[in-house]
């Protein structure tokens, strides 16, 4: 299944590999390494992964302390956050509710 990826969570996404990099050099690149894993599992079983809200569903990537908060549409899974664990949740469900129009 194709994947769509909203913008904010592309720079969610960018800022993670940052931080990452500058944690440890190269870090940045197996996080993103990760993150490429886990869209790929999603694609493949999008169905697998408990909900997280009505409509979305989370998938947590194996080495790092981040999901991947995503809706399955028609034709494409659509990803709303790639998302800190360690934040709070309720900022999650905040945004997911103004993304999907919920």
């Amino acid at each position: 299944m194709r994947t769509r990826v909203l913008s904010c969570a592309e720079q969610e996404f960018a800022e993670a590999v940052d931080y990452y990099n500058e944690q440890r050099p190269g870090l940045g690149y197996e996080f993103a390494a990760e993150v490429k894993s886990t869209l790929d599992r999603i694609a493949s079983f999008p169905n697998a992964w408990p909900k997280f809200s009505h409509r979305a569903r989370r998938c947590i990537t194996n080495r790092f302390p981040y999901g991947v908060l995503y809706q399955v549409r028609e034709d494409h899974v659509l990803v709303v956050a790639i998302m800190d664990l360690r934040r709070d949740p309720k900022r999650w469900e905040e945004r997911l509710r103004k993304a999907l129009g919920e």
